[in-house]
């Protein structure tokens, strides 16, 4: 699929995944998968994931979520849920608002998830 199938003309979580993008760029780079529930970020395994709530859930949601990987559960108050889908697994959810929230913090997540995945 492609990105634009994606997001089919949502502008807001395009340009939220693009911000994305560059943070993940920023942290040291990974491959793309685009499947019809979202967006996978890969070195050898997948590392970071976004997706579209509004596609799943009702009500007012974020534009777009930004789903990482750890090693470790990550005390930042900014995580909307953090899951342990198996020991020492940590998925961590975070909503985006605006392109502001992918910042410095943001970076250095996906940077050592990434290097758990390389």
């Amino acid at each position: 699929m492609s990105l634009e199938a994606y997001f089919g003309g949502d502008e807001i979580a395009r340009q939220l995944f693009e911000a994305v993008r560059h943070a993940v760029d920023r942290a040291g780079g990974a491959d793309l998968r685009v499947t019809r529930s979202q967006i996978a970020f890969r070195a050898r395994i997948a590392f970071a994931w976004v997706w579209i709530p509004g596609r799943y859930l009702h009500g007012n949601v974020a534009p777009l979520v930004l789903t990482v990987g750890l090693p470790y559960r990550d005390p930042s108050p900014r995580w909307k849920e953090i899951v342990e889908p198996a020991p020492g697994r940590f998925t961590h959810h975070l909503e985006l608002y605006s392109v502001e929230d992918v910042d410095d913090e943001v970076v250095a997540w996906l940077k050592a998830a990434s290097t758990t995945a390389r």
